[in-house]
């Protein structure tokens, strides 16, 4: 019986760049996991782990060398391998020579194609040993790493420099070199806090030495929850509650190998700047978290995570305090100028803007948005003068000097500018809500005026980029058009709005001017779109065959496209979904092969002998009124469910009717029949792509 072990390996290198350590840590893992595999090595399972000077995988459980296995290789067919008086052809004998034996030597492989001449050879195994250091090196080269640097006078390259290598199969030191460094079984612990080398004894006693002796916790996981928990607990202390990022939470989490809290507190009057500007740049300039009230206001305290157990915390807390002042102060200062001067005196300054060198400046955008808007309002229940009010500011505070310097906070600070200027409150929350959704799963804007600005600026890129020959690429999307589409697919559909996409791409292309194809440019955005709903139902868990069966019939409402995906989900869970289906798919390939025009297809009555024809020609005349009707209605599951009815009558006709009749008219009758059931079937979706 073949010798396991446990293996470690670890990488140790410079600090790893931190919002790249987890996707570093899950595929090098799977790298390692994947070559092991392939080399038919298994194993019992696996742990990874990542620090900012590390990443390591911990396999149990592996085989100290490869099974024994027969290798066979095919050769020549029979009947080329021998002339007709039985001799060997040059085939043959070259195909021997090449596998190195002779003739007799080689067998016989029957297969459903054939005889051929096959010669197997038991292969041995290689040892773990000498297979490991290729899979590591693969493994370390296939990491997504999109730029990677040289160090020293070896040709080596990652992401940061290498310093050591762990490849420890039981107590034993697997001897490699990879980036120019031996392996060995020393690791190295915290920093500050264990500078000198430690020794591993064994893979399984990795992470706990390392947590005990070391001051690392090296499971990037349970170091998150730990920040989680210090966080949260450091906010309650102060009677309040953190907000705490998942993304902030994995970047600190990647900064840190043995963390500690440290809370701070910062002057109370910077808390009259609105706080997101604070929030802005305590979390992505500083990596700290706020602390808010019950209330959701913010608190004048920050938390912080050291990456050291300093036995001065205070002197920690102090410098941390006076990083943040000044940057509150710049926040203060923008935020008094900028109110010195009203959002709309920006205006005239977008046309300085470029937004896209064929499309014109923002302030060109800015009018189309604004037509767009007026004529958008309306059809979704909004104010037309509110929406057209809050389209001529939409780009207004991109000008201030808040948002110059904190870009994220576009949109945010036009609401507070425009609360500021006397605005009404339907445009300052329009102001906000354009830019909803920001990212996947974001909020959407619950306004009617927000959500037509939100659709009016989308669509507007969407037509003007797609016009100029600029749609996105498999890699290069520079104008976010993927999230641009999304965005209002998900407006459309999460908020009820039944709208035609094909029209309001139109009269999208109608604000730009005749230099600019916008016009011809609207199929492409269209199938563009319709196109992203497929990752959007992925996402729920949609199988592709639904959204297709759905996609060909290319409704062009999302709201409506929405209905019929869940109504045929719904309609898959049927006992006789499958066979109607099944029967859909047949019927299809018959009316196809026969080129029958199944809109202008009339049955005959009179020409209906078979009882299993005149049966299904009776349930269809019984049927075709009310689901018909529930699918006027958009009722498209009841619709569905009803005609789950037709799946006896339709087994029952192909068990007993020939369609191919004979006799002309008695054959052009029942694939009129059978058209008839295809244009019920194909109502909502066409069934017959469902698996």
């Amino acid at each position: 019986m073949t010798q396991c072990a446990d293996l470690l390996i670890e990488l140790g290198t410079e600090e790893l760049p931190p919002r790249a350590l987890p996707e570093l840590e899950a595929a090098f893992a799977s790298e390692i996991d994947k070559g092991l595999e392939a080399a038919g090595l298994g194993h019992q399972g696996l742990e990874s782990f990542a620090t900012p000077r590390r990443l390591a995988v911990l396999l149990r459980q592996v085989p100290a060398e490869q099974a024994s296995r027969t290798v066979e290789r095919r050769g020549p067919a029979v009947a080329a391998a021998f002339d007709d008086a039985g001799k060997p052809t040059p085939a043959a004998l070259g195909f021997a020579r090449s596998c190195g034996v002779e003739m007799a030597d080689l067998q016989t492989l029957e297969t459903d194609k054939g005889h051929w001449l096959v010669h197997r050879q038991m292969q041995l195994g290689s040892a773990l040993a000498k297979l490991l250091p290729d899979i590591v090196a693969t493994a370390l080269a296939a990491l997504p790493i999109p730029k990677r640097m040289r160090w020293g006078n070896n040709d080596a390259e990652f992401v940061r420099p290498v310093h050591w290598l762990v490849l420890l199969y039981g107590d034993q030191v697997i001897d490699a070199d990879i980036m120019g460094i031996s392996a060995g079984r020393e690791t190295r612990g915290h920093r500050f806090h264990c500078p000198e080398p430690l020794q591993i004894n064994e893979p399984s006693g990795y992470a706990g030495m390392l947590q005990r002796q070391g001051w690392v916790i090296p499971q990037f996981s349970e170091r998150r929850e730990q920040v989680r928990q210090q966080v949260m607990q450091a906010a309650a202390a102060l009677g309040g509650q953190a907000i705490i990022e998942e993304e902030l939470l994995a970047e600190v989490t990647a900064l840190v190998e043995w963390p500690v809290p440290i809370t701070g507190h910062f002057d109370a009057r910077f808390l009259s700047v609105p706080q997101e500007a604070l929030m802005s740049t305590m979390q992505d300039n500083q990596k700290y978290f706020p602390v808010i009230d019950t209330d959701g206001v913010l608190m004048p305290h920050f938390i912080t995570i050291a990456n050291i157990d300093s036995q001065s915390p205070e002197r920690v807390q102090e410098g941390n305090e006076r990083v943040i002042r000044p940057r509150f102060a710049d926040a203060e200062f923008f935020w008094t100028q900028d109110r010195r001067q009203t959002l709309e005196s920006h205006l005239p300054g977008l046309k300085t803007v470029i937004f896209q060198q064929r499309l014109g400046s923002l302030f060109d955008k800015t009018q189309r948005i604004t037509a767009m808007a007026e004529w958008l309002a309306p059809q979704i229940g909004a104010d037309r003068e509110q929406a057209k009010r809050a389209a001529q500011l939409c780009k207004c505070d991109l000008q201030t000097l808040m948002v110059y310097e904190f870009t994220e906070l576009q949109g945010i600070m036009g609401r507070y500018y425009a609360a500021h200027d006397g605005e009404t409150k339907a445009v300052a929350q329009a102001l906000e809500e354009q830019y909803f959704p920001r990212q996947a799963g974001d909020k959407l804007p619950t306004s009617a005026e927000g959500q037509t600005l939100a659709l009016a600026d989308r669509l507007d890129t969407l037509v003007g980029i797609f016009a100029i020959g600029q749609k996105p690429s498999g890699t290069k999307d520079p104008f976010a058009l993927r999230r641009a589409a999304l965005g209002v697919l998900r407006i459309l559909i999460e908020s009820q709005l039944p709208l035609d996409l094909q029209t309001l791409l139109q009269q999208a292309a109608k604000a730009y001017p005749a230099a600019v194809p916008a016009e011809k440019a609207v199929p492409e955005v269209l199938d563009y779109m319709l196109e992203r709903l497929r990752a959007y139902y992925a996402d729920q868990g949609v199988i592709p065959e639904i959204f297709e069966s759905v996609l060909a019939l290319r409704p062009l409402k999302p709201l409506d496209f929405d209905a019929r995906v869940h109504a045929v989900a719904h309609f898959r869970e049927l006992p006789e979904a499958e066979a109607l289906a099944a029967a859909h798919k047949r019927i299809h390939n018959i009316l196809r092969k026969q080129e029958v025009d199944t809109e202008a297809a009339i049955v005959d009555g009179e020409l209906l002998s078979e009882v299993a024809e005149l049966s299904l020609f009776n349930a269809l005349e019984e049927l075709q009124p009310r689901i018909g009707a529930l699918f006027d209605q958009a009722d498209y599951t009841a619709g569905l469910t009803a005609l789950a009815a037709l799946r006896g009558p339709v087994d029952t006709f192909f068990e007993q009717v020939m369609v191919m009749a004979e006799d002309p008219k008695t054959r052009a009758n029942r694939l009129a029949l059978l058209g008839q059931v295809s244009r019920l079937l194909i109502r909502v979706a066409d069934l017959s792509r469902l698996p």
